[in-house]
């Protein structure tokens, strides 16, 4: 019988989400795939995720999240991290991983990362900010997935905002999902969140838009209800997907 310190899949991605509302089951087998996670297995072939397992998936999802780091980075880094013991640091907090000193900072890191989100950058910045080509990201902007304004002196300008976008876009890509393809969810995401923005009104007031100031606890709610709704239907989605690849195998 295992010790009851090992988690499942399942309950590790429970147990995360409040952190990382778009973590799954299958992103996680995913990063196992790409040799970051090597979790035990049970003799039925289970996962079995140790408390070392479970820290080094926050460091992965926390270098993602806040430092856009791609994941051959990523497997560099804690390759290089584990030497000093990072895989082992302590999970809370996880940013604090970014103070540590042995871990080599990218070009765009060194500025802050709330400034770097915050800013529009010039297209011809990309390369060098992302790693990917301008044209990629033209190609982004016509389907949709992301939003560019064109400055007083006509340049064609990159919403920080749109980062994680254009970073999950090209991860995509190398599995053959071109900016083309990816017109379907700009749709469908506009459908869904006006589903979304019906259903949340009951647990936000006007939070998302409106003449009165929402309070606290209704911001609360809302981004609570909201995150939650994100998960579901993201699980749904998953499984629906899975569903339909098994019929036609």
């Amino acid at each position: 019988m295992p010790d009851a310190s090992y988690l499942t899949i399942g309950k590790v991605v429970k147990r995360l989400q409040s952190q990382y509302p778009d973590l799954s089951v299958s992103k996680v087998r995913y990063l196992e795939d790409e040799g970051l996670l090597t979790p035990s297995r049970t003799p039925g072939g289970y996962r079995l995720y140790s408390q070392h397992d479970v820290r080094r998936l926050e460091t992965i999802l926390y270098l993602q999240k806040n430092r856009f780091l791609p994941l051959q980075v990523i497997r560099e880094e804690l390759a290089k991290g584990e030497a000093v013991g990072l895989a082992d640091a302590a999970p809370q907090p996880v940013p604090s991983l970014s103070e540590d000193t042995s871990i080599p900072r990218s070009k765009f890191e060194e500025a802050e990362e709330a400034e770097l989100l915050e800013k529009y950058h010039p297209i011809s910045h990309m390369p060098e900010l992302l790693g990917v080509s301008v044209s990629f990201v033209r190609e982004l902007s016509e389907a949709g997935v992301i939003r560019m304004r064109r400055s007083p002196r006509g340049r064609d300008m990159v919403d920080g905002h749109d980062i994680p976008l254009i970073r999950t876009a090209e991860e995509l890509r190398r599995y053959g999902i071109a900016p083309k393809n990816l017109r379907q969810y700009v749709q469908a995401a506009n459908r869904e969140s006006g589903m979304f923005e019906q259903a949340l009104t009951v647990f936000g007031g006007n939070v998302s838009g409106g003449e009165t100031t929402p309070t606290d606890e209704q911001r609360e709610r809302y981004d609570q209800a909201l995150s939650r709704m994100i998960v579901l239907t993201n699980s749904l989605r998953e499984d629906l997907i899975r569903r339909s690849l098994k019929k036609g195998s």
